[in-house]
């Protein structure tokens, strides 16, 4: 494939682009963060004056091309600055997730061999200084919040302010140094290097050019008519590929705001006070939404309560249509602007969504209800499907063509094949440069014709071009009969209710499947409270059998629904639990991105799986925990085990001989 050239003139770089917006939007709002319940805002040439003064003070602080900078943190605009920073004296920003324990946090500083750290407050400045002893490497610890960090030892140790006063000071001898190395930036120079969750093993360092960024920011930015009068709200993990193109790449690109909430618990709020036009969100968020909604009009009285599904029941029928430009009645139309007026509108705006031009949700599948929930409330919500090594986008929704049971067309500039084997391939000018010292991961992962294996099995539509996902390529096997096994169909399927967390299904190799279920708290919970049932731990609330036979009831919806898969009808659940704790990163039973560790979950809960398997009512088990403070601890449970009614199947016999 022949490699993209930038155009004669234009922005090779990030600190490029940020050099063109001082000249283009010099005044306008590039950054905003809510601190003490004020917003604070800075303009594109005062966010540039920042930047240079972190870049000069890091060089005064010795800082070396090829430098790895890593940066661990909440979404704060200091810290985007930051990696800029890092990129105009030539080293490589290296973004952590902010949640990781210091165990984690010790292999990518190790592997990537990060001389500075950049860091948003004490308690990672606590992790990086816990791991210090074994990693020899590191030579600086520079903080943004001073909070608590008075006392320590500063030998190492500098405020962000400091090092941007000492670059202020320092510009004569250094100004001449840093313009040579922004100088050499071009378009093969490192961009950023991102590591991947890790599902199967250590995470991998991602290398990602200015190339790859730039190119794929300007396709996706062209796809969706982004502008500089846009505004995103940047909550997603920094150390996320796509709040490294939302955050970065698309906003440097198309020169929009980036807004940074105060803290995870003020989110919501900041969400309204800022009516984001591009909205991105993992369909865990949109769940999460959905069921707080669901519980206040639970909660409302019965004449609101009426008056919801009246007008959301006809919203449904009518605003996907409207949004897709089709004609409708001008009865319903009425209808729809009443219901706008009285129910969708003000329900939009408690979202915090009555701005919301583009909405995208990726990374798992959604749920068709919850997907034409927001569609129906005029939300335009897409799906889109990308990887770290994409950078990113591989297919998304064009508007008119948005359907929940799909990913979408190849975005701009992408090629899609799928293998004999059914996995599916692509190529663009966003695939990554390679895995960082990791080169049998590359050529693996990697031909040498720029083709990239996604791990994930899927089809192509014939007619539409829209790509199907069923699963991941490795996760897809047979049943002990032959039938097809693909966990993450059922599951997903499961996940569609409130009440349901998560789900883990087993079978492959199986006569039958089974299934581990967590329980949503917030809903369960809500649901018990209303219900005057007390409950003392989330142990006690999942083995309530009130709650079990609810789930129960859940898993025979699901196995009505596979049944009429023709191709997948073999997937239905025949027992269950409940588990007796909710799956965390934290133990190493999820990632970062809340991806099952399917292999890991095998391995630590065997004993479960097996009684599901032998035909016991319950079992005794002993699970260790992690605790906040990174102390460890057991719980201890008896589960129930269920057993689950399964559906008349279709004929499945000709799909397996085929």
């Amino acid at each position: 494939m022949s490699t993209v050239m930038a155009p004669k003139g234009a922005p090779q770089s990030v600190p490029a682009l940020l050099l063109r917006n001082v000249g283009q939007f010099g005044s306008k709002p590039a950054y905003r963060e809510k601190e003490f319940g004020i917003w604070q805002t800075w303009s594109w040439a005062e966010a540039a004056d920042e930047i240079e003064a972190m870049a000069l003070g890091l060089l005064a602080l010795g800082i070396e091309r090829g430098d790895h900078v890593a940066v661990i943190g909440r979404n704060r605009p200091a810290l985007y600055w930051s990696m800029v920073a890092a990129q105009k004296v030539g080293a490589i920003p290296v973004p952590l997730y902010q949640d990781a324990v210091a165990e984690e946090m010790s292999y990518v500083l190790e592997h990537c061999g990060a001389r500075f750290i950049i860091a948003g407050d004490q308690e990672q400045v606590d992790k990086v200084i816990e791991v210090q002893e074994r990693i020899q490497h590191i030579d600086h610890i520079i903080y943004h919040e001073s909070r608590g960090l008075r006392k320590y030892d500063h030998t190492k140790l500098h405020s962000l302010a400091s090092v941007q006063s000492e670059g202020r000071a320092a510009r004569e001898r250094f100004e001449n140094e840093l313009a040579t190395r922004e100088a050499e930036l071009d378009y093969d120079s490192t961009c950023v290097m991102l590591y991947t969750s890790g599902t199967t093993g250590k995470p991998k360092g991602v290398v990602l050019s200015n190339r790859n960024i730039i190119e794929t920011s300007k396709a996706s930015s062209e796809f969706d008519r982004l502008d500089p009068h846009d505004e995103v709200l940047a909550y997603l993990p920094m150390a996320w590929v796509g709040d490294f193109i939302f955050s970065i790449g698309q906003a440097y690109w198309t020169g929009f705001c980036v807004n940074c909430p105060e803290s995870a618990d003020t989110m919501m709020t900041d969400l309204r006070e800022i009516g984001p036009t591009y909205y991105f969100a993992p369909p865990r968020v949109f769940e999460n939404l959905l069921t707080s909604v669901m519980i206040r009009m639970e909660d409302a009285s019965p004449f609101k309560r009426r008056m919801f599904h009246y007008f959301m029941d006809h919203a449904k029928k009518v605003g996907p249509r409207m949004l897709d430009g089709k004609p409708v009645g001008m009865l319903d139309w009425l209808k729809y602007q009443l219901g706008d007026l009285l129910v969708i509108g003000p329900l939009k705006n408690t979202l915090g969504m009555s701005r919301v031009r583009v909405g995208y949700t990726a990374g798992e599948a959604i749920g068709p209800e919850i997907f034409d929930f927001y569609r129906a409330l005029g939300i335009n919500l897409k799906q889109l499907y990308g990887q770290t090594e994409a950078s990113v986008f591989i297919t998304q929704h064009p508007d008119h063509e948005v359907r929940p049971d799909t990913v979408g067309v190849p975005s701009p500039g992408v090629e899609i094949k799928i293998a004999e084997s059914g996995e599916v391939f692509y190529r663009s000018p966003g695939v990554f440069v390679e895995y960082y010292k990791n080169a049998e991961s590359t050529a693996d992962t990697k031909d040498a014709e720029g083709w990239v294996a996604t791990g994930d099995a899927g089809f192509i539509e014939e007619g539409s071009g829209h790509l199907r996902i069923i699963d991941r390529a490795k996760d897809v096997g047979k049943m002990a009969d032959g039938r097809l096994f693909a966990p993450k169909y059922v599951e997903n399927k499961l996940k569609f209710f409130p009440n349901i967390l998560e789900a883990v299904v087993f079978g492959n190799g199986r006569e039958f499947c089974t299934a581990f279920i967590n329980i949503d708290l917030t809903a369960v919970g809500n649901w018990a409270e209303r219900n005057n049932i007390a409950y003392a731990s989330y142990q006690e609330l999942a083995s309530h059998p009130m709650v079990l036979e609810t789930i129960k009831s859940h898993v025979e919806e699901v196995n009505r629904s596979v049944a009429e898969d023709a191709m997948l009808s073999g997937c239905q659940v025949h027992r269950f639990l409940v588990l007796h704790k909710e799956l965390d990163a934290d133990d190493g039973e999820l990632t970062r991105t809340r991806k099952v560790r399917r292999r890991i979950i095998e391995e630590k809960f065997a004993d479960l799986i097996e009684a599901l398997y032998s035909g016991k009512s319950e079992q005794y088990t002993e699970t260790e925990v992690t605790y906040e403070d990174g102390r460890k601890g057991k719980i201890t449970a008896t589960l129930k085990l269920c057993d689950a009614a399964v559906a008349a199947e279709v004929d499945h016999h000709k799909v397996a001989a085929e």
